[in-house]
């Protein structure tokens, strides 16, 4: 992804409240605020362009992150319609300052960000079906160069769900991959921009500490790991059937040992340097 300079415009003041942002030498602008100014978000001048939008919240019977992705030639109209669905308190919408994206186009947007935000697996993502347009290959070519732009510009406005967990990056060497062992098991993990990624066949204690009992987040985290099959029993431990990110080294080096661990200690890389050590350089 090419570097960028992006410029953000707080209404009020305030980074949580309603605010523009936009992409230095770019036409893309974004409009990003709560459900409790959405007056304030749809009375912009930008929301009456097509463009695409996200609603994100939390789905209130699992407790998850939830995200709506729509399209619309006018974006002020259709939003409103979305007042029924109580899931959502954030809105982000992007539209082009030359008021130039057609119908297929935004149709386009709106069909590969639905099956991004499904290959993130970061939340449930309510859309019912993947719409999406076919394009030429010059305008698909634009749209792909609008998409990377939106990827920039979400996470900066505080929408992280599209972003993928990250895989092992080109640059990875071995000195940078990390390890946690205990009890004859090994995990195998590396920082990233988010927290921490633990590999996939990595493996955990089969069972938590009594300590845990004082400090459950541990054993919360991993039942919702293993009531979503990321763990799973293989003989006498854990593994893990996918790579999955965490908060923070030690949040995963708590879920490998099944109870509170120092991740800045636990995760040493392949000369036995302590994270800590390695930071510490």
């Amino acid at each position: 992804m090419a570097s960028a300079t992006i410029k953000i415009f707080l209404v009020h003041g305030d980074p949580k409240r309603l605010r523009t942002a936009e992409l230095t030498n770019w036409t893309i602008q974004a409009v990003a605020g709560p459900r409790s100014e959405f007056e304030g978000v749809v009375g912009r001048e930008e929301s009456g362009r097509s463009g695409v939008y996200f609603l994100t919240g939390n789905d209130p019977e699992s407790g998850k992150p939830a995200l709506y992705v729509g399209e619309a030639e006018n974006i002020r109209e259709r939003v409103k319609a979305h007042l029924e669905k109580d899931f959502w308190n954030q809105i982000v919408h992007f539209t082009s300052k030359d008021d130039n994206l057609t119908k297929a186009h935004i149709r386009y947007l709106e069909g590969k960000l639905i099956e991004q935000a499904r290959q993130a697996n970061r939340a449930l993502v309510i859309n019912g079906q993947s719409s999406g347009a076919k394009l030429p290959e010059s305008d698909r070519e634009d749209m792909e160069v609008f998409l990377e732009k939106i990827h920039q510009l979400l996470p900066v406005l505080g929408v992280d769900l599209l972003v993928t967990i990250a895989g092992k990056a080109a640059t990875d060497t071995e000195k940078e991959m990390l390890s946690c062992e205990i009890k004859g098991l090994k995990a195998k993990g590396r920082l990233t921009p988010n927290g921490f990624l633990v590999l996939k066949d990595s493996q955990a204690v089969l069972k938590e500490r009594a300590s845990s009992q004082k400090y459950p987040w541990p054993v919360n985290m991993r039942q919702r790991l293993k009531d979503e099959g990321i763990l799973s029993i293989a003989d006498d431990h854990l593994v893990f059937t996918r790579d999955e990110e965490f908060s923070s080294p030690s949040a995963a080096a708590a879920v490998v040992h099944g109870g509170h661990a120092n991740g800045l200690t636990v995760w040493k890389n392949k000369d036995g340097k302590t994270l800590k050590e390695i930071e510490s350089i």
